[in-house]
């Protein structure tokens, strides 16, 4: 039986479209049948019942491009119906990314890209609040969101955050969030911190007229999730944030879905690249930006275009970016975090790259700066500032002090020095 249909017209209405990258012995042809038939209705051998079966759920090979090694299969609507009561995500990733990765008969594949018809995406609520609803929620236009990471990592007491909050606040910072493993250990418990971090959140909030919001860390297992969201939220906290491959797409879509959530979800992606790094084998990260925005998350880091720490080709951001704001059959969208290495030098060029809808969030590069986490917050404002303005970083920084310290300190990215111009 085959599952090759090349140069067949199919309605995109109908299927979900995967494209692969596929390194095998066979031919590409006949290594994407392998696939094709693995992840609908074949098996190794023959099944009776299964050539009946095959003419409505069959997977199908649409398109083969040989020089690139990259194959079209389409899933029919008809193999995830009634997913959007029972299965969600979790149904679609187990056909399209499932037992594919196993397959003795292909050395490597890889997910790059999957185009979902209206049917699936009518099954999802998205985001409730997209990229404009932050801004409306925030008060912030205009301008990209400017973020501090609690450093180091683990270790502080509930009163540090509270202590962060307000400094970054002060020195005029639209964000602060907790790292991602930070959930609600003995030495800083969720509710504590969160009382620490709300009391300092209305105290900028009075002294300076403007929103902070801080995403706190929610990250739990499938059955407690609504339980502790619900415990920050009483709490006072404006922000959840979620480890959202460790913690699952339907615990995100959980949280998106529940009513008494009003705060947007902030999305962290810690382990992503267990499966995303690898060029030739695993899952592009903009197939898992689709299925963020498809669960309800309304921020999502996606690396840093090439600028910093996080390894990734600096295209392979920008096609993430494309999927969290493009159209998605009325989906809202989802705001993008660079984050990774971040500093006040590199923000002129990341948002020559990346554009004002973005979330700029520095670490290290706020609290490492020599004079302390106010001046580091003080110099990451201020370099948002002068990208605004049209004035390069140098020139700003001969009257901003603060910034002129980060620049000698961490050094300055020109725009066009990122690998996204190699």
């Amino acid at each position: 039986m085959s599952f090759l249909a090349l140069g067949k017209k199919v309605d995109p209405e109908d299927y979900i479209i995967c494209k692969y990258f596929i390194d095998s012995d066979l031919t590409l042809e006949d290594a994407a049948g392998k696939l094709a038939e693995e992840e609908s209705t074949g098996t190794w051998t023959e099944v009776p019942t299964e050539k009946k079966i095959h003419e409505f759920l069959g997977a199908k090979v649409i398109d083969i491009d040989k020089q690139e090694k990259i194959a079209t299969v389409a899933f029919p609507n008809e193999e995830f119906s009634n997913f959007d009561e029972i299965g969600g995500i979790p149904a679609i990733l187990s056909v399209i990314a499932g037992n594919l990765f196993g397959l003795e008969a292909i050395r490597n594949v890889r997910l790059i890209d999957v185009f979902f018809p209206k049917e699936i995406v009518r099954g999802f609520k998205g985001p409730k609040f997209g990229i404009q609803g932050i801004r409306n929620y925030s008060g912030y236009k205009n301008q990209p969101f400017v973020g501090g990471t609690v450093k180091p990592k683990i270790g502080l007491k509930p009163q540090d955050y509270g202590d962060f909050v307000y400094e970054i606040g002060m020195a005029g910072l639209t964000s602060g969030k907790d790292d991602e493993t930070l959930i609600s250990q003995k030495f800083c418990p969720l509710e504590e911190r969160v009382i620490k971090i709300a009391e300092k959140l209305d105290q900028v909030k009075e002294e300076t007229g403007r929103t902070v919001l801080y995403s706190v860390n929610v990250t739990t297992r499938a059955d407690k999730i609504l339980e502790v969201a619900d415990l920050a939220l009483e709490n006072g906290a404006n922000m959840l944030m979620v480890d959202v491959i460790v913690t699952g797409f339907s615990a995100v879509r959980a949280l998106a879905e529940d009513p008494g959530v009003k705060v947007p979800i902030h999305c962290h992606r810690a382990m992503h690249a267990a499966f995303t790094r690898n060029s030739k084998h695993g899952i592009h990260m903009k197939v898992i930006s689709k299925l963020v925005r498809l669960a309800g998350g309304d921020l999502l880091h996606i690396g840093t275009f090439g600028i910093g720490k996080m390894h990734a080709p600096p295209i392979e951001n920008i096609e993430c970016q494309k999927a969290l704001t493009e159209d998605m059959h009325g989906l809202k969208d989802v705001l993008p975090i660079a984050s990774g290495g971040l500093h006040p030098g590199s923000v002129e060029a990341l948002i020559n790259i990346a554009g004002i809808d973005i979330q700029i969030q520095a670490g290290g590069g706020v609290a490492g700066h020599p004079w302390g986490l106010s001046a580091g917050a003080k110099a990451l404002r201020q370099a948002v500032d002068a990208t605004l303005a049209g004035i390069s970083l140098p020139e700003y920084a001969k009257e901003h002090k603060e910034l002129a310290a980060a620049l000698e300190y961490w050094g300055y990215v020109e725009p066009g020095q990122s690998n996204i111009y190699k």
